[in-house]
């Protein structure tokens, strides 16, 4: 397995966003990276709605 192809400024931020090392993320699978960004986003999302008041 080849080792993400994403710039090193992405890497960081993605590192610190999601939490993990720099290492454990150059070298996880797309398909876990991809299922951590979706959870990443919804969580995001929920925090940034809110409730409707009438």
């Amino acid at each position: 397995m080849k080792p993400l192809q994403i710039s090193p400024e992405t890497a960081v931020k993605l590192a610190e966003q999601l939490k993990v090392p720099l290492e454990h993320l150059m070298h996880m699978p797309q398909h876990i990276l991809l299922q951590k960004l979706a959870e990443l986003a919804k969580s995001s999302a929920s925090e940034n709605s809110e409730p409707e008041t009438k």
